[in-house]
């Protein structure tokens, strides 16, 4: 064992310590968040999805007693976000790396499914490292000593089109690696890993890389790596056969650059978890050994699962083999990992009084945040968005930029606000109120004419394609406030929208919408407030709260 390999392991510990302190802090300092609609934590035992959200392609580590989640975040700014759990099932959403998409002009505007992809975190040397592919700009990296804090500049690690899917690796003698795979609708080629060496600062790569392995004969659009050590292997971990169909994939190896075995340890099976891949091995503590991937389901996006893992052989298990051919299948339930005591149940938060000096931690704009788009004083018991003109030519909401939007938390769910619109001196063209976008999108909304006030339910399908926005339903107000509701329902998001001029009558407004997911993203549900080109400059919409209830 060399000096440095010695001197990363002190630094390490004395991190941890720091960490676990960190932590202990925020969760006495911050109440815990605790939603109507999903809980993982049953007690001794844990349900899947542990988180039932949009946190797709996660990636996780252990630093001492905390672990740190990370997730691709796509054009959404602001973008990788930090989850912070002491249990492995109860996650709280703490931070961002990005407060910005970069490059910070490209991404002024909507770039619906460009960005982030599939970030890797990693500790190495008392810091945290998050890196992640732009398919249109190469691979980035992001680093702290904080993870609850600032994070620093990103740094361009290896320019290029088509890098996706990135992950560090340090060896033993220094020497550092990054694994990554490719987006074929940027290189033109898929299903291969490569391999570069990197500078022992992980900040730039040092040759052009050697393919590791070809997924073409037996594991097509294999991606996602993600590279550990163990017992003299190398292994990387990644999924293989498609987001809804696919399975996931172990390769090992006693040398870096291969050749590698191959083995598939987790598939669908006999289970209703379609596609069950694409995460991170964790262990504890204690010694036991877990498994975190995604599952898609379509309109509520990627959501999270946990399962048991074990070693046979120098080669993983993931989940229950339950009809004994060696390869394992997701749990629904199952005993919670052992981390030496029991922590209370927290979730990422949803509803937001918009009582405090900030916005939620949980919401995000569909590009990088203008600041004159939306107004929050100190002692302001509401949000103020403020009417911005919708981008010319625009038939929709898809290119708008100031759409403030949350991932759906639930399979059923229902989401509310009380807004009041103030047109200034425009007659009409303006609109404000409550949406869940996808490819097709659907709002229900306050707006103005000469002659007052309209609730309008409001729908466009194939947005992504230009799809124009039509009035589905149009009713008079007898002021300009409004309280405006959606229910979404199993199975995968049937959408009722509501209005009440009281906060308790509320009347349906048109038939039921099928959410749809967005670019790589399920659907959000959120609020906006615009205007039309024509209308004179001006206007905002005052909103009181946003409320995650059970139907």
């Amino acid at each position: 064992m060399n000096l440095d390999f010695i001197r990363t392991k002190i630094l390490n510990i004395a991190a941890i310590t720091l960490f676990s302190v960190a932590s202990t802090y925020l969760n006495a300092q911050e109440k815990n968040y605790v939603s109507e609609v999903w809980t993982a934590d049953q007690g001794k035992n844990y349900k899947n999805p542990i988180l039932y959200a949009d946190y797709s392609d996660p990636d996780a580590i252990r630093v001492g007693d905390d672990y740190y989640m990370t997730a691709s975040s796509f054009n959404e700014a602001p973008g990788l976000p930090i989850l912070h759990s002491k249990d492995m099932v109860n996650w709280k959403l703490v931070n961002y790396a990005l407060p910005d998409v970069l490059p910070n002009e490209h991404f002024s505007t909507p770039k619906r499914g460009d960005g982030v992809w599939a970030p890797s975190i990693r500790f190495h040397k008392g810091e945290f490292y998050i890196y992640w592919g732009d398919p249109d700009f190469g691979i980035y990296m992001v680093k702290t000593k904080d993870p609850l804090g600032t994070w620093e500049k990103p740094v361009l690690v290896m320019e290029g089109k088509g890098l996706i899917d990135s992950c560090p690796f340090w060896d033993e003698d220094g020497n550092a690696y990054l694994v990554h795979g490719w987006a074929g609708s940027r290189a033109g080629v898929k299903s291969i890993l490569s391999l570069n060496k990197m500078n022992p600062e992980g900040t730039k790569v040092l040759d052009k890389g050697v393919h590791v392995f070809d997924g073409h004969d037996a594991h097509p659009t294999v991606e996602g790596p993600k590279m550990y050590k163990r017992n003299g292997y190398y292994y990387i971990f990644a999924p293989a056969g498609g987001v809804a169909t696919g399975w996931q994939l172990v390769l090992r190896s006693k040398n870096i650059y291969g050749p590698y075995e191959e083995k598939v340890v987790l598939e669908q099976g006999s289970t209703k978890i379609n596609g069950p891949h694409q995460g991170a091995w964790v262990d504890t503590p204690s010694g036991e050994d877990w498994f975190y991937h995604f599952q898609d389901i379509d309109a509520g996006g990627r959501v999270v699962h946990l399962q048991p893992m074990k070693w046979e052989k120098d080669w993983p298990v993931i989940g229950i083999d339950n009809n004994k051919n060696g390869i394992g299948e997701p749990v629904l339930t199952y005993k919670k990992p052992n981390v030496g005591k029991s922590y209370p149940v927290v979730t990422p938060p949803e509803t937001d009084e918009f009582d405090g000096e900030k916005l939620g931690i949980q919401w995000q704009w569909s590009a990088n945040e203008n600041i004159v788009w939306s107004s929050k004083l100190p002692g302001q018991k509401f949000l103020r968005l403020f009417s911005m003109k919708v981008p010319e030519g625009e038939k929709n909401l898809w290119n708008v930029p100031n759409l403030l939007t949350q991932k759906f938390p639930a399979p059923n769910f229902a989401a509310s606000t009380k807004v009041k619109l103030t047109p200034e001196d425009a007659k009409e063209g303006k609109t404000a109120g409550l949406l869940v976008m996808g490819l097709d999108h659907e709002s229900i909304v306050i707006t103005n004419k000469p002659d007052g006030f309209y609730i309008q339910l409001r729908r466009a399908e194939k947005a992504d394609k230009g799809g124009e926005e039509k009035v589905l339903f149009e009713t008079k107000l007898k002021g300009n406030e409004a309280y405006l509701k959606v229910n979404v329902n199993e199975p995968n998001g049937l959408c009722q929208f509501s209005y009440s001029e009281n906060g308790k009558n509320f009347i349906k407004a048109g038939d039921i919408f099928q959410a749809k997911p967005g670019k790589w993203i399920g659907a959000k549900v959120g609020l906006y407030s615009v205007s039309t080109q024509k209308a004179n400059r001006g206007g905002y919409a005052d909103f009181d709260w946003f409320r995650i209830t059970k139907n």
